[in-house]
């Protein structure tokens, strides 16, 4: 292990983005921000984008802060959410802003699919879970509406590979990210053409398979000039939850399992080999691709977002609170009291998410929510309950019980969430760290280079590193109960 290496992440999340320094001295690794900056899709023209000339200034402006502050950094990865992406033409120009994931153009899309390919049929293929805005939905609503990118796009990359593309000048497909579009076949770890081509979708446009920690070169020359740096630019697990997982402190195998908490929470159990079977169609479980070969058996549920949506309302409302105020409100009310169904379609982009939670307690029969406080609690206590359906699948598919829930990521600062989640889930649950998927990119930077010899040392410097925080169960017969009527609601 070789001691005093440092490396720069850029990790993109759907409402903010940040370049991050990791200093490695042979034993521990710390983090230190170089910028953090606001992202958010916005309307253009009735359809729904990412800013990708915006975010790429800011991540410039990231590397450039790194640059005064160290020359020595190694390399630089890019990790962010999955799904979404760009097309470039022959001269390798892109040709619009990327559509976000959240944009209506997928309504309706997954049924439209089915009409021609069996559900089973793509599950079979993919083994990926089914969700409306997966990248296959996005190409069959272009392909509905003729969309001319289809035909004159000469490469698909997604959001961390059109960054890397624009850092480096290459193109790649990068292994994680590409296993969430659902046109990945995990059984042959090839695209799905066969699928593609029954949906009439082209794949012309689609590369070579790239695994974490390939080295895609140098920053190009204007980059390398405006920033100060020469770096490596080196592929990480780009799915921002595939660097998440790696960055869980967990030990052994098969005996823990993970929440990744951020606007999506998705939870899960790490494996070998892909499971693609009927049991897991049922449950609506996927295949993500995680580094170092192994797969990431998880569930998507909405995590935060309906958090940070309220606080959005109310700020738009002149209620500029702090997210520790709101946090204690949420904790001054009384619990167990009302829930949700956190994946409910009214709360997946609402125009006002705290009416959407008064309106569905309304038609449901319970009381409707009076305070701000009595909003968060209710939406907290459904998603630990939520936690809880879910911590049942993983005990299913898991092939020993799972003693421990590691809670990594932004979430973990919710304290009073991380207690209702071991109390609903009846496990113990170790919090930390908050900044795993910046530190997962670092690590696989950290392993590609040899300064780490394989997973397992990188998370044993994550254990050496980072304080965890523990949680033990509380009151769950209380919980207990109380899920009986979530599940009457849910």
């Amino acid at each position: 292990m070789n001691a005093g290496k440092s490396y720069l992440a850029v990790d993109l999340g759907a409402s903010s983005g940040r370049v991050v320094l990791g200093k490695f001295d042979g034993e521990r690794i710390s983090l230190e921000d170089m910028l953090r900056f606001e992202n958010g899709a916005s309307d253009l023209g009735g359809v729904m984008c990412w800013d990708l000339q915006r975010l790429w200034n800011q991540v410039v402006a990231g590397i450039g802060v790194a640059g005064l502050l160290q020359n020595d950094i190694r390399s630089i990865g890019v990790d962010a959410w999955g799904v979404d992406f760009g097309m470039l033409d022959h001269n390798g120009q892109l040709l619009a802003n990327p559509v976000a994931y959240r944009d209506a153009r997928t309504n309706g899309m997954m049924d439209a699919a089915f009409e021609i390919v069996p559900k089973d049929a793509i599950f079979a293929q993919t083994g990926l879970q089914f969700m409306q805005f997966n990248t296959l939905y996005q190409l069959l609503a272009m392909r509905r509406r003729n969309d001319p990118l289809l035909e004159v796009g000469r490469r698909f990359l997604q959001i961390p590979d059109l960054f890397h593309w624009l850092l480096s000048g290459e193109m790649a497909n990068e292994f994680t990210n590409a296993t969430t579009t659902q046109f990945f076949n995990p059984l042959t770890g090839t695209w799905a053409y066969e699928l593609l081509a029954a949906l009439d979708i082209p794949s012309h446009f689609l590369g070579e398979i790239a695994q974490p920690g390939t080295c895609l070169g140098k920053l190009r020359p204007y980059v390398a000039q405006a920033t100060g740096l020469d770096l490596n630019v080196v592929l990480p697990g780009t799915h921002d939850t595939a660097s998440a997982v790696l960055a869980a402190p967990g030990e052994g195998a098969g005996g823990w399992g993970y929440i990744s908490l951020g606007t999506w929470a998705l939870m899960g159990i790490e494996s070998p080999h892909p499971v693609v079977n009927q049991r897991m169609q049922e449950l609506n479980f996927t295949n993500e691709g995680g580094v170092g070969g192994t797969y990431r058996l998880l569930k998507n549920i909405t995590g935060m977002w309906i958090l940070q949506e309220c606080k959005r309302i109310w700020g738009l409302e002149g209620k500029k609170w702090s997210w520790t105020e709101l946090t204690q409100k949420a904790q001054d009310a009384p619990g167990l009291v009302r829930f949700i169904n956190p994946e409910a379609p009214e709360f997946f982009a609402p125009e006002n998410m705290v009416e959407s939670i008064c309106e569905f307690c309304r038609k449901t029969g319970q009381s409707v929510p009076a305070t701000e406080g009595e909003v968060l609690r209710c939406a907290q206590d459904s998603i630990a309950m939520r936690f809880r359906d879910v911590f049942f699948m993983c005990q299913e598919i898991n092939a020993q019980p799972i003693q421990t829930i590691h809670i990594v990521g932004g979430g973990v600062q919710n304290e009073p969430l991380c207690q209702a989640a071991a109390n609903a889930m009846g496990c113990r649950v170790a919090a930390g760290p908050v900044e795993a998927t910046a530190l997962g990119n670092i690590l696989m930077q950290a392993i590609a280079d040899g300064a780490a010899a394989s997973i397992e040392e990188a998370r044993q410097i994550v254990r050496r590193s980072f304080p965890l925080k523990w949680y033990t169960p509380q009151d769950t017969a209380a919980w207990s109960d109380a899920y009986e009527r979530y599940r009457a609601f849910c």
